[in-house]
């Protein structure tokens, strides 16, 4: 990986400085030793963040954040699925003026269901959480410094880091490319965590669960009272003759009715104490324009 970095170096615009920040995300194999190697090499542009425990990779990714130093950031993982060579792509759309570069994936090699369950999950993303995301996801991003701050001053947990920076709003660029199979290493990026992932996208971008509740508990709920409204109807027309059924029922289903819109109330209040909990800003302003 840093062969490849190191070799894409000579296709940056002349004058680019380039400092490398190389998260070791709690490894018990080799890769500390390698990474100080790597430092010794080029001690005045290396620098390693090695963390204490494995925290997972967006955890990791924030950490990556908060000792950047540089003007703008990139993010890319060290498996070589995604090509460093186009970092330079990227890079040149920064100093066009883009806040926000993106590298989407068109395609991968991971196999057939994997490739369908990424799909599913970016589609339903895109449609009820983050509208501005690309099509196929992203593992890549180049952006301003101001956005890095950004993420790293929110310090969520439980989320996917990366579309924080579509989702703060800023439209991307976006360069497609193909994600080539893993060819060293074994990933550990397993079905459970990938299950959590879904789940803490949905929970960390989009009211939708909370919402369908409400809708639900509002939808039973009125369909419960008036099924209660028929069966007192029945009562009284004579329909019905055992004695106490219709009471039973009655009772049942209006505190039925009031259990669901109630759930669905409560969600909504916790929906809106878990947004003002995570702290994110209002708002972001991109540029003031001061008068003379």
């Amino acid at each position: 990986t840093a062969a490849a970095l190191l070799a894409a170096e000579a296709q940056y615009p002349a004058g680019t400085q380039i400092e490398y920040v190389w998260v070791d995300d709690g490894s018990r194999d080799q890769t500390f030793g390698a990474l100080l190697q790597f430092h010794y090499r080029h001690p005045d542009r290396v620098r390693i963040v090695r963390l204490a425990g494995n925290v997972g990779s967006y955890n990791a990714i924030v950490a990556g954040m908060q000792y950047a130093t540089g003007d703008c950031c990139a993010v890319i993982a060290a498996d070589l699925q995604d090509p460093p060579e186009i970092l330079v792509r990227m890079y040149e759309k920064w100093c066009a003026g883009h806040k926000l570069v993106i590298a989407n994936r068109t395609g991968r090699s991971d196999g057939w269901l994997s490739d369908r369950l990424s799909g599913l999950y970016h589609r339903l993303i895109r449609r009820y959480a983050i509208h501005n995301l690309p099509e196929g996801g992203f593992d890549v991003a180049l952006f301003d410094a101001r956005l890095r701050e950004e993420v790293v001053k929110m310090s969520e947990k439980n989320t996917n880091t990366l579309y924080l920076l579509p989702y703060m709003g800023f439209d991307p660029v976006c360069l497609p490319y193909e994600r080539q199979k893993r060819r060293i290493g074994r990933s550990r990026w397993t079905l459970s965590k990938k299950i959590k992932l879904f789940i803490d996208s949905f929970i960390s971008f989009s009211f939708l669960p909370v919402r369908l509740i409400t809708a639900g508990g509002l939808l039973l709920g009125t369909v419960a009272m008036l099924y209660a409204l028929f069966i007192v109807v029945c009562r009284i027309s004579g329909v019905i003759h055992v004695e106490g059924w219709s009471t039973l029922m009655v009772v049942l289903l209006f505190v039925s009715a009031f259990q669901m819109i109630a759930i669905g109330i409560v969600g909504e209040y916790v929906w809106r104490t878990l947004d003002a909990a995570r702290h994110r800003p209002m708002y972001i302003v991109d540029q003031i324009v001061e008068t003379t």
